[in-house]
């Protein structure tokens, strides 16, 4: 049954990214024509590429570094995201000791670094992107998530993590909802953030240092040419063509079709939705509690993740995670009614108190997702191209690693990083369509019943998790 008012709170929701929806977003930069060269062409102006295109050029001043984006920078990923900053690099705790049992404690120490090195650059350059590190509240919101509340608490205090373990009392007494039974409050390794604008300031970072940034143009072909690669490039509205010669590449483009036919096999793009309020009044405010101001998230499979904004507004996104057949992405799957009217209805479930609130933003994207919910990476082109893949909604603070790997694997450098087990393994391919298609809506069936039946997985994700393939939110 359809909660009632819901149509009336939906209906002045615009269709597009509340992040990049306001009067800071820069002009465009203009889109490459003809001829040009480069020691290093990055191709995405994601967070991904601008973190490596800021640090190649803080390596190497006299590189000659040009960054090209189809669109312009964070229009993607980089600004459609909740703002969650993770310190890890796998995808949470639980989910790196599983697959890199080996080498976690160094992943763990190496995802602490990077967190304080984003923080240092957002100092550094005065990127204003409301940086703040507050932690993030899991919940229970049905009683046998709290076992798994009490067992994530033990694994992370053993890795030295500063975390809180809260009953119902105290966890409502944090944020002030009726569905919370406990929680987990992870006080040192989550930041949250504006994403659109940390990526217009890496975007206004690296101009600084003297990084080339064309956008509009997106390229639409890769091969070699002599020791250089040769990059076919479409620019501006009319498509005007191009080409980029290029000593070295960067492969940024996140879930859109990769201009490399094996990453193919290993990715599948994957659509998240979110809603953002209008900004809550005193009373409003005051209902909900939320001063320690933490990110958070309910602990089913299909899970809600959900942040205050500096303006007082409310981020609501998650639960539906919709894959399309063939890998198909296209801005009309970025609106998608049925899921802005289900997280419209989670949301007031988790908030009675405020009944009547309004959405003003509702918006969708694409995320790249692999088999094993972290980052792979790899070089081709007889290692003039290195790329970072499959980062499955925690890029915000693995892009920075990413980056930092990609050019010690363009170096061709042994190095702590390029000596990983997370660099030098990939994820296992999924299989070709319609058994992809098949097997991930199975999936998602399997991950809905299990939430359903009291967190009891069927025989499929029992068999999934048998063979390394268990879903980790």
């Amino acid at each position: 049954m359809t909660r009632p008012g819901l149509g009336r709170a939906l209906a002045d929701a615009v269709p597009v990214p509340y992040w990049l929806d306001r009067p800071e977003r820069p002009d465009p930069l203009p889109p490459l024509h003809g001829t040009h060269t480069a020691d290093l062409l990055v191709i995405g102006g994601g967070y991904s590429g601008l973190w490596t295109a800021l640090l190649a050029k803080r390596d190497d001043p006299g590189r000659d570094v040009l960054l090209v984006d189809a669109g312009t920078c964070g229009w993607a990923a980089s600004g459609r995201n909740g703002g969650f900053c993770a310190a890890s690099l796998t995808h949470g705790l639980a989910n790196g000791v599983e697959r890199f049992p080996g080498e976690i404690d160094e992943l763990e120490r190496l995802g602490r670094e990077n967190l304080d090195a984003i923080a240092a650059t957002v100092a550094e350059y005065g990127i204003d992107c409301d940086f703040e590190r507050t932690g993030e509240l899991a919940v229970a919101v049905e009683p046998y998530q709290l076992d798994g509340l009490a067992a994530d608490a033990e694994l992370a205090r053993r890795y030295g993590h500063d975390v809180r373990l809260l009953d119902g009392d105290e966890v409502r007494a944090e944020v002030a909802s009726p569905t919370y039974l406990g929680g987990l409050w992870d006080r040192d390794r989550v930041a949250l953030l504006d994403p659109a604008k940390l990526a217009w300031g890496l975007r206004r970072a690296c101009l600084s240092l003297g990084v080339r940034i064309a956008e509009h143009t997106r390229v639409t072909g890769l091969r070699e040419q002599g020791a250089a690669l040769r990059a076919a490039t479409a620019g501006g509205r009319d498509g005007e063509p191009g080409v980029v010669h290029a000593r070295q590449v960067v492969l940024a483009t996140n879930a859109f079709p990769p201009l490399l036919r094996r990453l193919r096999a290993w990715l599948v793009p994957v659509y998240d939705y979110a809603l953002m309020t209008e900004p809550l009044g005193d009373d409003e405010r005051r209902s909900v509690g939320w001063a320690n101001r933490q990110g958070l998230a309910d602990t089913g499979n299909q899970f809600h993740y959900y942040r205050l904004t500096s303006d007082g507004r409310i981020l609501f996104g998650g639960y539906d995670a919709v894959y399309h057949y063939g890998n198909r992405t296209a801005p009309a799957l970025e609106q998608r009614w049925h899921t802005f009217h289900t997280l419209a209805d989670h949301f007031f479930t988790t908030f009675p108190q405020l009944d009547g609130l309004r959405f003003s933003h509702r918006w969708g994207g694409v995320i790249d997702t692999c088999t094993r919910f972290c980052p792979f990476f790899g070089t081709a082109y007889s290692g003039r191209l290195a790329y970072a893949a499959g980062f499955t909604g925690l890029g915000v603070g693995a892009t920075r690693f990413g980056a930092r790997v990609m050019l010690d694997l363009l170096a061709g450098a042994d190095t702590p990083l390029t000596r990983l087990d997370l660099v030098r393994t990939t994820p296992l391919p999924f299989p070709p369509e319609p058994f992809r298609a098949a097997g991930i809506n199975l999936t998602r069936w399997s991950l809905a019943r299990a939430d359903a039946d009291h967190g009891r997985r069927n025989l499929w994700l029992r068999t999934l998790d048998r063979l390394g393939l268990g879903f980790d939110s």
